[in-house]
């Protein structure tokens, strides 16, 4: 039986393989069945998925991130007010935190609304929709760069239009780091970081 694997937006893909130019193996996912279904994950290889639901076979590395560490941005996110905007993803020495791309379903009601009531439940919809069809954009990210001082390095995001890449905005213990800069997201004091 190939293997399959439904993603957060409730899409089922099958693992296929295929072979490169040079008669490499090369292993993919897709919607419909493709070149030859493969029964087993290979040796070494992981299925991965991403913040936006795009499923992978990524080769399998060892983390180097402690498991207090991930969650330490999680509970960050957590505590933020508008914590539906964002998710965070785990790299073997990086910790991501993604936000959103569009209006959040407040929004979209509100500025859909006519007068009158609100049809019941349609708030609910809405979320719903967003949560399973939303894309979500890397807005910050920790790197860990000294495993024995566990000391970690954050970046942001700059839009300016000569960088549109990250840039460094502090340096030292993750947890306290995190709080700090994760609170402010979504408002000005964000981009003061530098």
């Amino acid at each position: 039986m190939p293997i399959t694997y439904t993603n957060r937006k409730n899409l089922t893909f099958y693992l296929c393989r295929g072979t490169t130019k040079t008669g490499k193996p090369r292993y993919y996912f897709a919607r419909e069945i493709k070149g030859e279904p493969v029964e087993q994950i290979p040796d070494g290889y992981t299925i991965t998925e991403s913040v936006n639901g795009v499923v992978s076979l990524s080769k399998t590395q060892a983390s180097q991130l402690r498991e207090e560490e991930i969650n330490a941005v999680k509970a960050a996110v957590a505590r933020h007010p508008k914590r539906h905007k964002y998710r965070v993803n785990a790299r073997p020495k990086r910790i991501e935190v993604y936000e959103s791309v569009g209006p959040d379903a407040e929004t979209l009601i509100a500025n859909m609304s006519s007068p009158g009531p609100i049809l019941p439940g349609i708030a609910n919809r809405v979320s719903a929709e967003i949560e399973r069809y939303g894309q979500f954009t890397p807005v910050l990210r920790f790197t860990l760069i000294d495993a024995d001082m566990r000391a970690f390095t954050a970046e942001r995001m700059c839009y300016l239009g000569s960088i549109d890449d990250f840039i460094h905005i502090g340096y030292g213990p993750l947890e306290p780091m995190a709080s700090n800069i994760i609170a402010t997201l979504g408002t000005d004091k964000f981009f003061e970081w530098f």
